[in-house]
């Protein structure tokens, strides 16, 4: 293709995405009561929303009031050609919408996607070993991340990419950065409770017998489990023990997935409950009059500000290449699309969070914990059947 026209049409294809229409960014947003499955369950830990399709050029554009997105758009970052093949444990109903406009954006690439859960990707890629045709892992959450870095098959990606965001959001060696954030909440019926009801201590909720039978988690969940590994790392395996068994005695109820104990708590089945924050967004979202609203706690496990993220396997043909696919998932409108499509936090500046939430440099998460140590994922499981939690 003429390099002379290749931008112009570039520019006119992402002009369609700038565009604040009537429509929203994408099929949450319209409002839909349909309920979605959760997003992490273990044991895939993928992305199993199903949120309604976004039209063709919407991507990155507008809620209704939302502004245009900060950030560097697609059209300033290098040109995408080529064969990638992507590891994603992100699941296609959420994130497909965007590699296919990724994809689209560039006549000569080719993005081949295996969606299945992060961890089994990673065991994947060590089975497959040098013969992987992995280029990129595209993570759900940190800890496998971690995992494959640990194991030494994950390239140290260029300062281009690692600059776009900040230091506690991607590995100290620089081997996989994070694309969006989730943080830990307490979702709270506010018939039931006033925020200042909601302990600020994730240790002071066992002690609080208002919360008797009212509280909700989700065992089997792969956020679940890896705030209880940040408690493990943070306080030691008996106060995590003791926090665990003190939530039991409580009468804590399990729900599948966190979606669940969001939709549970707006229907006033129980009164509060651990979750990500996006869940709360996503049952807002289509019912904005609901009685839910969120609730952190401060500097300790239950207040974990995670990240989904990506990293270049050491299988890649093209290692540059694949890097800049990396830096398309930091792009002004993947960044917006993160924000308004999955109810994420975005992670570069410019791009705000959708929902009355506080922003990233309000919240309070431990500051002592690197996202990476949550791949040490077996203690935590044992120890949850140990206490004769089901997971």
């Amino acid at each position: 293709m003429n390099e002379d026209v290749k931008p112009t049409t570039r520019r006119r294809v992402l002009a369609l995405s700038g565009v604040a229409g009537i429509s929203a960014l994408a099929g949450c947003s319209t409002g839909s009561n349909t309920p979605t499955p959760g997003e992490d369950s273990t044991p895939t830990e993928g992305d199993s929303d199903t949120p309604d399709e976004p039209g063709p050029g919407q991507i990155g554009s507008g809620r209704e009031g939302r502004g245009a997105p900060g950030g560097t758009p697609m059209a300033d970052m290098p040109d995408l050609s080529g064969t990638i093949d992507v590891y994603s444990g992100r699941g296609e109903a959420l994130v497909g919408s965007l590699v296919s406009y990724i994809e689209d954006l560039y006549p000569d690439l080719t993005l081949r996607v295996r969606y299945d859960g992060s961890t089994d990707l990673v065991n994947q890629i060590l089975t497959e070993g040098n013969n992987s045709p992995a280029d990129v892992f595209y993570s759900v959450n940190a800890g496998a991340l971690g995992a494959l870095a640990g194991q030494g098959r994950a390239t140290t990606l260029p300062d281009e990419v690692l600059d776009l965001v900040r230091d506690e959001f991607e590995d100290p060696q620089g081997r996989w950065v994070g694309t969006s954030g989730r943080a830990r909440t307490v979702p709270y019926n506010t018939e039931t409770f006033s925020e200042s009801d909601i302990p600020d201590d994730i240790f002071a909720f066992p002690e609080q017998s208002q919360f008797q039978n009212e509280l909700g988690w989700a065992p089997s969940y792969g956020s679940f489990q890896a705030f209880v590994t940040a408690m493990r790392v943070l306080n030691g395996e008996s106060a995590t023990r003791d926090w665990l068994q003190g939530m039991l005695d409580l009468g804590v109820q399990s729900y599948s997935d966190e979606f669940a104990i969001s939709q549970a708590i707006a229907d006033g089945e129980i009164s509060a409950g651990f979750t990500n924050h996006y869940y709360i967004q996503r049952v807002l979202d289509g019912r904005p009059n609901a009685p839910l609203a969120t609730a952190f706690t401060e500097n300790d496990a239950g207040a974990i500000f995670n990240v989904a993220g990506a990293a270049v396997v050491d299988t890649a043909d093209d290692t540059d290449m694949a890097a800049n696919f990396v830096r398309h998932l930091l792009s002004a409108e993947a960044q917006e699309y993160f924000a308004t499509t999955t109810f994420e936090y975005p992670l570069i500046p410019g791009v705000e969070p959708v929902g009355d939430l506080p922003t990233i440099d309000e919240l309070n998460p431990p500051s002592d914990l690197d996202l990476s140590q949550l791949a040490d994922l077996g203690p935590t499981i044992e120890l949850l059947r140990d206490v004769g939690i089901s997971v």
